[in-house]
């Protein structure tokens, strides 16, 4: 999934010039080759692994507490879904920051940006850059995508 992950980086960047997702792909695959797509994948499962763990560390500890009656509660699980989803999209937001530097790298007109070699010269960039607050960019955005999706799940 991480090429389509690229792709939807590529396109979702403020002033892209790309109208479709072919579009995009063949452009990177062109001026960056192959490893653009790629790049972030050592990033991506760094963040997954741990994003799961923690949703459903939370999922299961939230299900206890709020569970009223014995029995299956649709509202129980979808509340304690969304709040461990919330969680742990908070809980990774700096690896997904790291992951999006690394992604869209290629289409930055920064050359230290366009440089970055992996995870953690991404993070060396955007501490000196913004400090730990740079981590942490999106947080809301990510928290509020994350809820719903792991409340349905």
């Amino acid at each position: 999934m991480n090429p389509f992950d690229v792709v939807k980086q590529r396109m979702q960047m403020h002033g892209s010039a790309y109208s479709n997702s072919f579009q995009c792909a063949g452009s990177v695959f062109r001026n960056e080759g192959i490893r653009a797509f790629y790049v972030s994948y050592p990033t991506t499962l760094a963040m997954s692994v741990p994003f799961s763990a923690c949703q459903f560390m939370a999922y299961e500890s939230l299900t206890k507490v709020l569970q009223r009656q014995p029995g299956y509660d649709p509202i129980t699980h979808c509340t304690a879904g969304a709040l461990a989803g919330g969680f742990a999209a908070a809980v990774t937001t700096p690896l997904d920051v790291i992951k999006t530097l690394l992604q869209t790298r290629g289409a930055s007109n920064d050359a230290e940006v366009r440089g970055a070699r992996g995870l953690w010269h991404a993070a060396t960039i955007i501490k000196s850059r913004n400090g730990y607050r740079g981590f942490f960019s999106g947080i809301q955005p990510r928290i509020l995508t994350a809820a719903p999706s792991t409340a349905i799940c």
